[in-house]
């Protein structure tokens, strides 16, 4: 008996590892990709017998007819009468479109509320000559499946296309805890999926259906939800969605370049130039001697005794890159990629459509010539994100509030830190977040911050002698929207509603020791922690 029953845990193991470990399905560029949790397994042709259930993915096509119809639809209303309505906002709330699509508001995009006939909605998509399941309303549901090869090619021309995308990186930045972003930076704008597995009704499948960065259309689908799918698989993806440049350009920027070093002249070989656009290599005068030979593929422009450099969003990162800093290492490249584009978006004036700033050691320093691929690679794999939520400079080797350090950020990529983290350590209360809608996850409480450092100063030679406790360097203090005070010990960040009252005190007292004490086990003791923050506040 006891034989037998080895026999059968032994056939059984198998089964199991093999059904933990079925790979991830990635449609993309005409192939269909197999991929583990961390490398790509194989790659063939994509067959046209390969189908999804729809998911969430039929919001995205909804989304698409409000864009390219100029619909003016009422935002939705939480009224606390359906459960669906965890995906849309609290009771008393309301939300509105681009957050609804990246929230799956199934509520928000419903054809009957939205008054869309099914005789206006297959007009609309046979003219884009949409398969049936795209053309009969009834069909746009989760259980719909349809081929893969079908939505792909609906993807690619889906109206609203640039507008979807920007707005879907939001998904990106909310997926896996923040993970997602910090293994893929910008490269997917994706609208996640799940739904009931196919073989057995109680088990989950999900991906995500969308476009890459540089719009080429993408499906994934595997075991597990759409966030486990991005938690699990987020080093394999980065393997096979690569960055691409051009990056989408935003919006232009002018560049008044060596603006606190006075032009003599500017020569093509020993022909003085007068005002005009620049194409090919130049010599600068400077007023003070100096001389510096330069580069222009047309962005360049002479006006009068200055000199004007117009660039692509992205392309202004990467000169700045190259000409503050360098490519390597990677991680802390995409750091500084990261504040230099935050930088500008704090601190660029609008001329126009463009944003104008001046290149100096007091803004930001550019390369007045095209940057090199390495330096584009970087701006391209972060394009799009911004830090939200606290001001941000830098420097080449001085650290400071608020101020990542080059040297520093060099140190910790070496030393097998992500670019996130090192984020996160040079600006604690700043979110990532996306170039037109930044919006910081903390809101910081800086007479909250305040007080609990001053408190300190008096509560280290008390703690100092407690087993465990590990003086937090940096932290941030946030405010908590709702329901109990708590601390993200990833982010270093405590949550609570201020520093007003005695409990409040009490309350941020009590997640800092829980924040000092993490790596030992009498910070998960509640009553140990609890008597703790007592004792430093009463007695």
């Amino acid at each position: 008996m006891h034989r037998l029953l080895i026999c059968w845990l032994l056939c059984l193991v198998p089964a199991l590892v093999t059904a933990q470990d079925e790979p991830l399905r990635v449609a993309y560029k005409g192939e269909l990709l197999s991929l583990n949790r961390t490398q790509l397994l194989s790659r063939e042709p994509l067959p046209d017998t390969v189908q999804t259930p729809l998911g969430s993915v039929w919001k995205l096509f909804v989304y698409g007819w409000l864009v390219d119809t100029a619909a003016r639809e009422p935002a939705y209303e939480c009224r606390g009468q359906s459960k669906e309505e965890v995906y849309c906002c609290t009771a008393g709330g309301k939300i509105e479109r681009d957050q609804a699509l990246v929230k799956s508001c199934g509520l928000y995009f419903e054809p009957a509320r939205l008054g869309i006939s099914s005789a206006d909605w297959r007009a609309y998509w046979q003219a884009r000559q949409a398969p049936e399941w795209l053309l009969n309303l009834p069909s746009l549901k989760p259980a719909t499946r349809v081929s893969v090869v079908e939505l792909l090619r609906m993807l690619t021309v889906i109206p609203a296309q640039d507008q979807a995308r920007r707005v879907l990186l939001d998904v990106l930045l909310n997926a896996a805890d923040g993970n997602a972003v910090g293994e893929l930076g910008s490269g997917l704008r994706v609208k996640t999926w799940s739904w009931l597995g196919d073989q057995d009704p109680s088990s989950r499948q999900g991906g995500f259906a969308g476009w890459t960065a540089d719009g080429t259309p993408i499906w994934a689908g595997g075991r597990g939800t759409s966030q486990m799918v991005l938690r699990n698989y987020g080093p394999a993806l980065a393997t096979v969605l690569p960055s691409s440049w051009p990056a989408e350009a935003g919006k232009c920027v002018e560049v008044s370049l060596f603006s606190r070093h006075p032009l003599k002249r500017v020569l093509t070989g020993d022909r003085v130039l007068g005002s005009g656009p620049l194409q090919g290599d130049y010599r600068v005068e400077f007023a003070n001697g100096n001389q510096l030979d330069i580069h222009s593929d047309g962005e360049l422009f002479l006006l009068n005794d200055k000199l004007i450099a117009r660039l692509d969003r992205e392309e202004y990162v990467a000169r700045v890159l190259q000409r503050e800093a360098t490519p390597e290492p990677v991680e802390a490249a995409k750091a500084l990629a990261v504040a230099i584009r935050t930088y500008l978006l704090q601190n660029a004036t609008r001329n126009g459509d463009c944003l104008s700033i001046d290149d100096s050691s007091s803004r930001q320093r550019v390369a007045p010539r095209p940057a090199s691929a390495e330096a584009r690679n970087i701006a391209a794999w972060t394009s799009d994100l911004v830090l939200a939520g606290s001001p941000v400079t830098y420097h080449s080797d001085q650290p400071g509030p608020d101020r990542l350090s080059w040297q520093q950020a060099v140190e910790q990529a070496k030393a097998g830190q992500r670019y996130d983290a090192i984020l996160l350590h040079a600006y604690p209360r700043a979110s990532l977040s996306r170039w037109d809608n930044p919006v910081a996850s903390c809101e910081a409480l800086p007479a909250a911050q305040d007080w609990l450092q001053k408190q300190r100063q008096g509560w280290r030679s008390r703690l100092e002698s407690e087993a465990g406790y590990n003086e937090v360097s940096t932290f941030a203090v946030c405010r908590l929207a709702f329901g109990r005070p708590y601390v993200d010990r990833e982010r270093q960040r405590i949550y609570v509603r201020g520093v007003l009252s005695l409990q409040d005190r009490l309350d941020l007292t009590h997640e800092y020791l829980h924040l000092a004490f993490e790596a030992h086990p009498n910070g998960q003791d509640e009553t140990y922690i609890e008597g703790l923050a007592r004792h430093l506040l009463l007695e």
